[in-house]
């Protein structure tokens, strides 16, 4: 995770959780209490795109960004209920989401082939 961030200008921080928002690994330039709780709450709505979508029959999300005044949050999925998060703060206007979603891509796909 350590990898996206860097490689993301302006990120603020990047996790790797569980299904149920419990952070496995993370790298954060934030408070850490805090990461942890945004990281959970994003996974919380993570599972109920999937169970929305799901209901559908194209199955769940990949991704999905969540643009906020201050913050954009890219969330991705990566295998067995375990998701990747990324987040941005604006830069001069805007934050650079092609690349935060590339990084984080790069990031799940790397995450796995190490659960493999």
């Amino acid at each position: 995770m350590r990898r996206a961030v860097e490689a993301t200008p302006g990120a603020i921080g990047g996790a790797f959780a569980d299904s149920e928002g419990e952070m496995v690994d993370g790298f954060a330039t934030y408070d850490k209490h805090e990461w942890a709780c945004l990281t959970a709450q994003y996974g919380i709505v993570l599972n109920q795109l999937h169970s929305a979508f799901g209901t559908w029959h194209f199955g769940g999300p990949e991704y999905f960004i969540a643009q906020h005044t201050d913050l954009d949050v890219v969330v991705h999925s990566v295998a067995q209920g375990y998701y990747a998060l990324l987040a941005v703060k604006d830069d001069r206007g805007s934050a650079p989401l092609a690349i935060a979603l590339s990084s984080l891509r790069t990031a799940a796909s790397e995450l796995r082939k190490e659960m493999a």
